[in-house]
């Protein structure tokens, strides 16, 4: 259990290719991204259970310039190998509307689940990621949803879920990526008395953008 919060927020609906529009509320993919900026190992991942809203769900939108191309692995090596290659920004922007949250605060409960041939036992991961959490420790700066918009994060605290229950419908569970590709699952989203129950797995998807690079969706989160 550890909670999170930050100034700005922006939880991306996938389906909404030309402008950000976040979710009201953290994902769980998002939620797990934060888990792993903290303390990830390859020897278990993080199952999400529930996610509690600590403050009020409030909006605001920002009109900015954005790039229209995603940077791939093949550029950045064509890039490194011809010093005479060039990217040319100007050409290239646009502008686009963000509609994301403010002041937002999360409590996030997951557990640990090991994965095939680990011989320790969960609660050793489980002391190391308190430990770390205690220190304020991480092995990247947890984000949001976007990079630019950065997390604190910390033990718990009095603080209690907001009272608001409404349904929030399709959201996203997971994204995995394979091959340069990548898939999502899904699941019907509910906020009740300030809580988001997550069930354990989603329903898997093909991603809308077959094709597209790994890469360039996981600032999508």
């Amino acid at each position: 259990m550890v909670e999170v919060s930050g100034e700005f927020a922006c939880f991306t609906r996938p389906e909404l290719k030309a402008e950000r529009f976040s979710y009201e509320v953290m994902t769980p993919s998002a939620a797990r991204g934060i888990l792993e900026a903290i303390f990830w190992r390859p020897e278990f991942a993080y199952v999400i259970v529930k996610i509690e809203v600590l403050k009020p769900i409030r909006w605001f939108s920002i009109r900015r310039n954005e790039v229209k191309s995603m940077t791939s692995e093949d550029w950045a090596r064509r890039m490194m190998s011809n010093p005479a290659l060039r990217y040319d920004v100007e050409t290239d922007r646009d502008q686009r509307n963000t509609v994301a949250l403010r002041d937002v605060a999360y409590r996030i409960y997951a557990q640990v689940r090991l994965r095939k041939q680990v011989a320790e036992g969960e609660a050793k991961y489980r002391e190391q990621f308190r430990r770390r959490v205690d220190k304020g420790a991480c092995f990247s700066q947890p984000f949001l949803g976007t990079r630019e918009f950065s997390a604190r994060f910390g033990k718990a605290t009095a603080l209690q879920p907001i009272s608001e229950t409404r349904p929030l419908g399709p959201m996203l569970h997971t994204i995995h990526y394979s091959d340069g590709r990548e898939t999502y699952e899904w699941f019907m989203a509910e906020l009740v008395d300030g809580v988001l129950e997550v069930t354990p797995r989603g329903i898997e998807l093909p991603s809308a953008s077959a094709g597209r690079p790994a890469s360039a969706a996981r600032s999508r989160r």
